[in-house]
């Protein structure tokens, strides 16, 4: 599908997103996670289906931790009433409802996650984070000690460029002696590294902490292009002001599935969080929150675990 073509098609659904003051421009920016987190779903306790498969202390406590970077519309974000929403939040809460847990989401920076959840921080992490090999072994920088991922959506990253495309980039190869903004920790990070590799004229890279921040260097005229998360550059370059800030080049970049981090050490949550999420595609309810948001192009059929190469 070109991006002209989805631009048409998620008009009326993210049309509604900016009555929400949920602009990536505008919305709460990372901080260090002290603000109690933000409750999504209701605990339906010893109830809930798939109750028993949920470790013992998980139990007790009656929730999950979720370290998440909030700062990432449509797929989490702040709305205006400062609480958290977005495709990984409604997922989560329907997860909730199949174990009889609460999800609390508590704000961090993307590039610290993992550390913050193998140090006992977050129980785990869902913050549209790609599953692939190296984070799985803990072979990057911000995935130190590694993690095991459940499967439950497929993106890819795309360019993100001012309205008319002054640079005239369309690929990732049209960035060479360009300046490409993007958040630090992340396969888009990656993606602008191996490409600066085949560069002759070096790709000049801007790194940030937030993606919102990024985006901001491109506004502002510092960056030629930004790559970003394929359903993120979407939602900016229909809602950000007004539609007129940015449009999407090319078509989605190396698809691959996002995870639920999880401790390597806590298999018993990662088998529950996975036939939690198969459990909402089986009834439908995943579906239902995709379309919501006007990200069925995101969908799986079944939920994975370590599925990133």
């Amino acid at each position: 599908m070109t991006a002209s073509t989805t631009r048409r098609s998620r008009l009326a659904t993210l049309g509604a997103l900016v009555a929400a003051g949920a602009l990536l421009l505008t919305g709460c920016g990372s901080d260090n996670g002290d603000n109690g987190g933000d409750t999504v779903g209701e605990a339906g306790g010893s109830d809930a289906p798939l109750w028993d498969l949920l470790p013992a202390d998980i139990q007790e406590a009656g929730r999950i931790k979720v370290g998440s970077d909030i700062d990432y519309a449509p797929i989490e974000f702040y709305d205006e009433n400062d609480e958290v929403a977005g495709i990984d939040p409604d997922i989560a809460a329907a997860m909730g409802e199949k174990l009889g847990v609460e999800f609390v989401f508590e704000n961090g920076t993307f590039d610290g996650l993992v550390l913050g959840m193998n140090s006992g921080r977050h129980d785990i992490i869902m913050s549209a984070m790609t599953d692939t090999a190296d984070r799985q072994r803990g072979a990057t920088e911000d995935a130190e000690g590694g993690a095991d991922f459940v499967n439950y959506f497929q993106a890819g990253s795309a360019i993100l460029v001012q309205q008319g495309n002054p640079a005239g980039i369309k690929t990732l190869e049209d960035m060479c002696g360009q300046t490409v903004a993007l958040q630090r920790g992340t396969a888009n990070e990656d993606l602008a590294v191996a490409q600066n590799e085949e560069c002759d004229d070096p790709i000049r890279i801007l790194d940030f902490e937030t993606d919102s921040d990024s985006i901001t260097q491109l506004q502002q005229g510092r960056a030629d292009a930004v790559i970003t998360d394929y359903p993120v550059a979407l939602y900016n370059a229909l809602e950000a002001g007004g539609g007129d800030l940015f449009e999407v080049v090319g078509e989605q970049i190396d698809a691959a599935p996002y995870g639920i981090a999880v401790p390597k050490d806590n298999p018993e949550l990662r088998d529950a969080l996975q036939a939690a999420v198969q459990a909402i595609i089986d009834d439908g309810t995943y579906a239902e929150v995709l379309a919501k948001w006007d990200a069925e192009t995101g969908a799986i059929d079944e939920a994975t675990v370590n599925a990133g190469e």
